[in-house]
């Protein structure tokens, strides 16, 4: 085992790897085509409806133009419908479909169920510990290195 293999920002870097491919395999063998930020957004909407794309950029920690692309490609499969902000007209403001409600709806309890499969070999006591440090350490990172 080689000394970055042990550092964080590798470890934190093959946990992703692991976590998206977990994702995109469980999501696909549930007959679906989503990534894991598409999902977020989708999640975000339905607790959020009318959310411009700048507000929704900062809920799942992406970059505007990020973000523009990703609500391009839901508008494209026809889970949300995107129109031009009554309160500023440069903004854009994103809601779910009745399509998109229904995909959001049968996806979450599927990435519910992925969640422990992201962290293998974890028991419950270490799974819990797992996301608390984790937690912790986005919350005490607060906005750096928000794309």
């Amino acid at each position: 085992m080689t000394i970055s293999s042990r550092m964080p920002g590798h470890l934190i870097r093959r946990l992703h790897q692991v976590s998206t491919h977990v994702f995109l395999q469980r999501v696909l063998e549930a007959g679906y085509d989503l990534t894991p930020v598409q999902f977020a957004a989708l999640d975000t909407l339905r607790h959020h409806p009318k959310i411009d794309q700048a507000s929704l950029a900062l809920a799942i920690s992406k970059d505007r133009a990020t973000v523009g692309a990703v609500a391009d490609r839901l508008e494209q499969k026809g889970l949300v419908t995107r129109v031009i902000s009554t309160r500023d007209k440069r903004a854009r403001e994103l809601a779910l479909t009745e399509e998109g409600e229904a995909v959001i709806a049968a996806l979450f309890p599927i990435v519910e169920d992925l969640q422990k499969e992201i962290l293998p070999g974890l028991d419950d006591d270490e799974y819990r510990q797992f996301i608390a440090l984790a937690s912790k350490a986005v919350r005490s990172a607060g906005s750096l290195g928000e794309s």
